[in-house]
């Protein structure tokens, strides 16, 4: 990536709070990336890796016509998959967040940090036996609002292009530069929202006090399903290992 391209993409970030990274990954990486976390995926599903280390509560109903459990989330992909692990650490993204929250260094919140996550593969659908299909209005940072580990960048590289058939970043341009004060609590629409339409291995970098949500999928799967890889990079003070941190504020409607 250019100097320009990247001053230009720092720029954006900073200005809107989010930017979109475009053409980091080649198709065969996002393969190999695709291949990985369908297989964890599965993993998941079938107990051979440990339901309640790496899904916890996230575990659903089967789907209709099938016998195993629906895996929305699959935690600390990073622990499992050396791919997941070298994407989200991929070095142009860790210095776009670096300048873009200008600082000298950030640090990956993970569990050992206490975060009920870390690193996550997400399958959002809709459907009786998905736990996750859209999230209303919030910021990141409300989950920890009390909290000296922030400011942060929530990553997100997306497997599947995005769109209205299988949901979509619903987003404020510059509202990580306002309080939360007039936030709504559900889906209504935001006067400036904008949509953000993603490619198949597109990142968003978005700040932890942008202001946010996700559109339910209009289409049934597999037209409706939508994957992705998130965690976050914070820049504040880094908890030890161990630390009891503040209990997630699970404040968003789903």
């Amino acid at each position: 990536m250019s100097s320009t391209t990247s001053d230009t993409l720092v720029e954006a970030f900073q200005r809107d709070g989010y930017v979109v990274v475009s053409g980091l990954f080649s198709d065969r990486e996002l393969d190999a990336l695709d291949t990985a976390m369908a297989a964890l995926q599965r993993g998941v599903a079938t107990g051979a890796i440990d339901r309640a280390r790496y899904a916890g509560d996230y575990l659903t109903s089967a789907a209709p016509g099938e016998t195993l459990p629906f895996v929305n989330y699959v935690k600390d992909v990073t622990t499992l998959s050396a791919e997941a692990d070298a994407a989200f650490t991929h070095p142009v993204l860790v210095e776009l967040i670096r300048r873009g929250l200008d600082v000298d260094d950030v640090w990956r919140f993970g569990e050992e940090h206490g975060s009920r996550f870390g690193v996550v593969y997400q399958d959002s659908r809709p459907g009786q036996e998905s736990g996750y299909s859209r999230i209303g209005w919030h910021s990141d940072h409300q989950a920890f609002p009390n909290s000296d580990f922030f400011p942060s960048v929530a990553l997100t590289l997306h497997l599947d292009a995005t769109s209205p058939a299988n949901g979509f970043l619903r987003v404020v341009p510059g509202s990580h530069l306002w309080p939360t004060d007039g936030m709504p609590l559900g889906f209504e629409k935001i006067a400036g929202e904008v949509a953000v339409y993603c490619d198949r291995g597109d990142v968003i970098l978005h700040h932890c006090d942008l202001w946010h949500s996700a559109a339910r999928a209009t289409e049934d799967p597999p037209g409706g399903i939508r994957r992705h890889l998130r965690g976050s990079w914070n820049a504040g003070r880094r908890p030890e290992p161990g630390e009891e941190i503040e209990a997630f504020n699970k404040n968003a409607a789903r």
